[in-house]
């Protein structure tokens, strides 16, 4: 997990003619980001340091970023997301967990029977989804990440615990049961 990266960040527009860069942090403390080195694009092979960050609203910033003094400059870091090391950012505390630490890890039944893995966490406003793959293949499943439907998380262990909501349950049920003949 040492080389994993973790996506902190997306430049936006340019914002005037001196090279600022609208900046967009996914941190848990949006100004936090101009703290973290190194920051680099998702192939690692460029680096970027915030030299200076202006508080817009919510978790948008302008930035000043070294070597990158003209529009022209920050017009060629619009939509370029910013990775850190995962090891570069602080412990998580008890019950918290970085999305990227989930990412991979083994979903168990209740009966600790493998259901598959987890690919991907979602987020689209209403509070996290977990995405996962299923060991036998075929459509991921959805959940949503709350403690009644993960009610453990082992990431050392590299597993988490599943306890699918009524309605998949049912649904799975009824999907499985053959389906009988009208006799009219």
């Amino acid at each position: 997990m040492s080389d994993r990266r973790v996506l902190v960040g997306r430049f936006g527009a340019p914002h005037g003619v001196r090279g600022e860069v609208r900046l967009q942090s996914f941190t848990e403390d949006p100004a936090a980001i101009g703290n973290y080195r190194p920051l680099s694009d998702a192939s690692g092979q460029r680096q970027f340091a915030i030299k200076s960050l202006r508080h817009v609203k919510d978790n948008v910033f302008v930035a000043r970023i070294a070597g990158v003094d003209n529009r022209t400059s920050a017009e060629s870091l619009t939509n370029i997301e910013l990775f850190l090391p995962r090891a570069h950012l602080p412990a998580a505390a008890e019950d918290e967990f970085y999305f990227a630490d989930l990412i991979g890890l083994t979903a168990l039944s209740m009966t600790r029977a493998p259901i598959g893995r987890v690919k991907d966490i979602l987020d689209f406003g209403a509070g996290p989804i977990l995405e996962i793959a299923p060991a036998e293949g075929g459509e991921t499943l959805l959940l949503p990440f709350a403690k009644a439907v993960v009610p453990e998380i082992d990431v050392a262990g590299g597993w988490i615990l599943v306890v699918p909501p009524v309605e998949i349950e049912a649904r799975d049920e009824t999907e499985a049961a053959p389906r009988e003949e009208n006799p009219s």
